[in-house]
């Protein structure tokens, strides 16, 4: 399977195949922008709620933290989001990130660029572990990490960490168990004294994935570190 993070090989391909064919909807299949997405089924995304929490992007109904947040402080500092995960835009990521269709990566980039973000340094995607990647065949959050990070002229910071712990996917576990599930999996290899960074993935749940990954960089010397997801699932423990 080709792999996407050979930028300037796929933005080629992208662009020789907009100019020979139609662009149709990646949700309705009707003609579209080049984006991929019709106004309508631009207008039918399920935005996230603009009274959300100031650190973790829950959405609230008072006040400017939540009580997760407020009670134990994650190590982030705070949460980029645009949209709910929820329908359609959950079939669009599935499809992407299991279906291996690479063509919906810039349009995924795109929305994922329109909540507004911390200024930051340097940009650095969500690791996979090396037998995920394999079985994937892409990262799909580094795809989207290197358009964005390109789109707001970053540096990609594509090496700077590893996952190197293979565990359990954290979709099938209980909230309590997703911190112990992914602690000591990541390892970051650069020096970033000083810098702030965001993280880049897809979907964020509990939060416990960014949160291990921003305590390890943090004691790489990080000053700050942001995360930027394009989507929010809404759920209680």
């Amino acid at each position: 399977m080709l792999s996407i993070s050979r930028g300037s090989i796929f933005d080629r391909c992208w662009k020789r195949v907009q100019q020979a064919v139609p662009v149709h909807c990646a949700l309705c299949g009707s003609a579209s922008s080049p984006e991929r997405l019709c106004s309508g089924c631009d207008a039918g995304l399920p935005r996230l709620a603009a009274l959300r929490c100031r650190i973790c992007a829950l959405p609230l109904a008072t006040g400017e933290v939540c009580g997760r947040c407020f009670s134990a402080p994650p190590t982030y500092d705070t949460v980029a989001a645009a949209f709910v995960y929820a329908f359609p835009l959950d079939a669009l990521i599935q499809k992407y990130k299991y279906g291996g269709d690479l063509t919906l990566a810039p349009l995924l980039a795109g929305l994922l660029a329109r909540s507004p973000c911390a200024r930051v340094d340097a940009v650095i995607p969500m690791p996979l572990a090396g037998a995920r990647l394999r079985e994937r065949g892409f990262n799909q959050a580094q795809e989207m990490a290197r358009l964005a990070a390109r789109a707001c002229g970053l540096p990609l910071l594509r090496h700077a960490c590893r996952k190197v712990a293979e565990t359990p996917p954290q979709a099938g576990l209980p909230w309590a168990e997703r911190a112990r599930n992914v602690r000591g999996s990541f390892v970051c290899d650069a020096d970033l004294t000083g810098r702030r960074v965001a993280i880049v993935d897809d979907v964020m749940t509990t939060g416990a994935t960014v949160s291990e990954l921003a305590r390890v960089l943090k004691r790489a010397g990080a000053e700050a570190v942001h995360v930027w997801v394009l989507a929010r699932a809404v759920v209680t423990a």
